[in-house]
């Protein structure tokens, strides 16, 4: 914000950074969850191993999570003053 960014454009760039880590993390578990697809389908009552619903559902509610979780510190960044940051560093 001391250069010039909005505060839309410092929470987007936070946000942003968070889709990028849980972009990561969620291929990351799902080619993990295929992989050990063998070993889960024991566990499981009704569904396939590799369901794709369920792998999909999953995904989202993590991706809504980890948003929602990212939000507020985004917000809080946003509203510090830019002045007060520049003379801590």
């Amino acid at each position: 914000m001391a250069l010039g960014a909005s505060r839309a454009s410092l929470i987007w760039l936070i946000l942003q950074n968070a889709l990028r880590l849980l972009a990561f993390g969620l291929l990351a578990g799902i080619l993990t969850a295929i992989a050990a697809s063998r070993w889960i389908a024991a566990m499981l009552f009704g569904l396939t191993a590799t369901d794709p619903s369920t792998i999909c559902i999953a995904a989202i509610v993590l991706l809504a999570a980890g948003l929602l979780a990212s939000y507020p510190p985004a917000r809080h960044a946003s509203r510090i003053d830019p002045m007060s940051s520049l003379r801590c560093e």
